[in-house]
């Protein structure tokens, strides 16, 4: 292999990824980095809709499986897993295909996130202390950084603990703290980005085909399973799938409004990321799923 080749394939939720990444993967010789958020958890398999193992056959699958659902996440830890795959994919003289709905990520990979400071253990515990009143914390940030906090909602600890760990290590705002240190992208060549296009209508006949199956596959039993070893707490039990199925074991919802739920919830996710492709990513190549397997089929990586 003459260079080391990378392209992005994003798309809304139900769309056809899947089934397309791992195609191109084949004619590509590449690995595959996921940005599917829930993806990333160990069982949590039917609610994520991540492809089994029979269907990654030998290509072999980054970001998927990783965490334990308690365990915690967010784009940083994405930004080193980046870096692991690449190396990865050199070593093995392989490409790399990245995939997946949560496309926040890929826009960090292209456009980079601000290096957090080190935060020393005394910071950390003075931090803990004032967490025990986060309504308190939440108000002195908000005196020091209105602009920073008003993005926050006050009873957001994972946030608000980040802001307050950068403000006691540093003595700045966090707003200040980020002006001074100005995000660096990740990926600084150009990628190929494509997006599948989808009709509306399909799409939602996509959704509650897949919301159908992932009932008939135990996705009430999957959720049980998760809420009694890990309880309601992970930000993950929050998500489309996992919260309507809680719902219903509360007796909230009877089972075919939890289907309807799940549809609906589903839609909503795919317009926003449909909204967010189309408004945060130009000169894309896009079309449907058979027009950009085409596409790959004459595509080739040296």
């Amino acid at each position: 292999m003459k260079t080391f080749r990378q392209l992005a394939l994003i798309g809304p939720t139900a769309s056809g990824k899947t089934a397309l990444s791992i195609d191109a993967a084949k004619k590509l010789n590449a690995h595959i980095l996921s940005l599917d958020s829930l993806s990333l958890y160990k069982e949590i398999d039917i609610a994520s809709a991540k492809p089994s193992l029979e269907e990654r056959g030998d290509i072999k699958h980054f970001g998927v499986d990783m965490l334990y659902p308690n365990e915690p996440f967010d784009v940083s830890t994405f930004i080193r897993l980046y870096h692991e795959v690449v190396a990865n994919c050199l070593q093995e003289e392989k490409n790399l295909v990245i995939v997946g709905g949560t496309s926040f990520y890929l826009k960090m990979l292209i456009e980079g996130i601000s290096r957090l400071p080190k935060i020393d253990g005394h910071t950390k515990q003075q931090a803990k202390l004032m967490l025990h009143d986060i309504q308190k914390s939440y108000v002195l940030l908000y005196r020091l950084d209105a602009e920073y906090m008003s993005r926050i909602e006050p009873t957001d600890s994972y946030r608000i603990e980040k802001a307050l760990l950068i403000y006691l290590q540093t003595g700045l705002s966090p707003t200040e703290y980020f002006k001074r240190n100005p995000p660096q992208p990740t990926i600084t060549e150009a990628l190929p980005i494509y997006r599948i296009e989808v009709d509306k209508q399909c799409l939602r006949e996509r959704i509650a085909l897949r919301t159908k199956l992932m009932l008939e596959n135990a996705l009430i039993d999957e959720v049980c399973a998760l809420e009694k070893k890990y309880t309601r707490t992970p930000n993950c039990m929050g998500a489309i799938g996992v919260k309507e199925t809680l719902s219903y074991l509360d007796g909230i919802y009877d089972k075919t409004m939890l289907v309807e739920k799940i549809t609906t919830n589903t839609a909503r996710l795919a317009k926003r990321q449909t909204t967010f492709n189309t408004s945060q990513f130009k000169d894309v190549i896009k079309g449907s799923v058979e027009e950009l397997r085409q596409r790959f089929d004459v595509l080739v990586f040296d």
